[in-house]
């Protein structure tokens, strides 16, 4: 099955990375013949001009075997250098998948890239870099840990003091969403590799996060997060866009799905059976997907390891007041609270935009079309985990979240330059768009599926 789009030429630049030796054996390659890689079976992409193979290396790749190949056949340098905050250590790893390198006569970008558009972006992240927006502020972190584990105690302590009244088991439960949806956001700076200079401690802190502190599993959340960055709302590449036909997105697959005359749900509705399916299901779901994957891949015992220590510890501080099955019911409840919490934030910032099948753009406008950001404030910025700042996280996922807001302007203006909208919302207006998004592409449907 193919993983790319036609073998049409590019724009760039065409001058050749100093130094250059023409790779392994002096092996010259056209675009043309790169983009010819981009199958389950025989996969090739470029980094810098240097072109790799990498179909044997992508079973084994850390992010996971689909992040990588949705750029087989394509320019993956942004890519590379936004996924990775020690690339000469990656090189390593990179080496003996080299095979050549482009012809000088080829141009720097694949397809229609502009030129202009990646020379400043990459300027732009030269900018930030020396402005030292990648590095982390401990105290930062550690305070945010803090708080987390300040609700979970405050919620064993409402229930000590005061007991297990409807009003406490209520507030306890408010507490206890409170604290999962912060340890949602936190987990997601490790996993993002934002937090430690040296990946391996991001990775370990990550598991300690995710696994005990939410009961959930490291490697899933990065092999299925890591796609929706690299490719964001994008079909067949970013998982977050596959409703599992419950829902029809954007402009282009409402109609798709109308002419093929589809129709698993009312979709000129969706706008309202959303609420009953994607706020209070989400994380449930998401959840119990998690573990089952978990429980049955041979690879993540660490992982169940670290997800069942969470119950574990649930369950033992728990139970002395509600007992087993009034412990289960409490972290459903949790649950479904914490799924509209996490489904309204992350979805702000997607639905409303673009939604389509590959088109190939680079990495700025790629990022851009898909995301927008939601204004700042302090409570802002707490409630979505600084999500708010979703266009400069796209950017730069390495990116420390409390630089975002630095980054910001320099983002802001590149995008000025280039006539590429950056879209500022209010919090309301965010969740609003999402009904009326969905409402959009449901009458679209409904247009396509009555009349063509």
């Amino acid at each position: 099955t193919p993983l790319c789009g036609g073998a049409d030429m590019g724009g760039g630049g065409q001058q050749t990375e100093p130094g250059s030796s023409g790779g392994r054996n002096g092996v010259l390659y056209t675009w043309e013949e790169v983009q010819k890689h981009c199958h389950k079976m025989d996969k090739w992409l470029v980094i810098n001009r240097k072109v790799y193979n990498i179909t044997e290396w992508a079973k084994r790749h850390p992010g996971g075997m689909r992040v990588i190949s949705h750029y087989a056949g394509e320019d993956a340098t942004d890519a590379f250098h936004a996924f990775h905050p020690e690339p000469e250590f990656v090189r390593k790893f990179l080496k003996p998948l080299l095979i050549g390198e482009l012809a000088p006569s080829e141009p720097n970008l694949d397809r229609q890239k502009n030129a202009i558009i990646v020379q400043d972006f990459r300027a732009l992240r030269e900018q930030v870099e020396k402005a030292d927006l990648f590095r982390s502020d401990p105290l930062f972190f550690c305070l945010y840990l803090g708080h987390i584990l300040l609700l979970e105690a405050l919620s064993l302590f409402l229930l000590w003091n005061w007991g297990t009244g409807w009003t406490q088991t209520l507030l306890c439960a408010v507490i206890l969403t409170t604290a999962q949806s912060q340890a949602g956001w936190l987990q997601h700076d490790f996993g993002h590799l934002s937090v430690f200079k040296k990946s391996r401690w991001n990775h370990l802190v990550h598991k300690f996060v995710i696994g005990h502190l939410k009961g959930a599993s490291a490697n899933w959340w990065n092999h299925r997060h890591f796609q929706h960055h690299a490719k964001p709302n994008i079909f067949s590449k970013d998982p977050d866009v596959n409703m599992l036909h419950a829902l029809v997105l954007g402009k282009t697959q409402p109609v798709e799905y109308g002419i093929k005359k589809l129709k698993y749900l009312p979709y000129n509705h969706q706008h309202q059976y959303f609420f009953l399916i994607g706020p209070p299901l989400l994380i449930p779901v998401y959840f119990s997907i998690q573990i089952m994957h978990t429980m049955f891949s041979r690879r993540d015992w660490v992982d169940l390891a670290w997800a069942l220590s969470y119950y574990l510890r649930y369950f033992y501080c728990y139970v002395p007041y509600y007992g087993f099955l009034g412990s289960i019911a409490l972290v459903t409840f949790v649950r479904f609270m914490e799924s509209h919490w996490f489904v309204w934030v992350t979805q702000m910032n997607h639905i409303p935009m673009d939604i389509d099948h590959e088109k190939h753009q680079d990495w700025l406008t790629m990022q851009l079309v898909a995301t927008c950001n939601i204004e700042q404030s302090f409570f802002n910025d707490w409630f979505s985990g600084h999500l708010n700042f979703q266009i400069e996280h796209h950017l730069f996922p390495t990116m420390p979240r409390h630089n975002y807001w630095r980054a910001a302007p320099m983002v802001r203006a590149v995008c000025e330059k280039h006539g590429i909208p950056y879209q500022v919302k209010s919090l309301w207006r965010g969740f609003a768009d999402i009904v009326s998004s969905l409402k959009e592409s449901g009458d679209l449907w409904l247009d396509a599926y009555l009349h063509k």
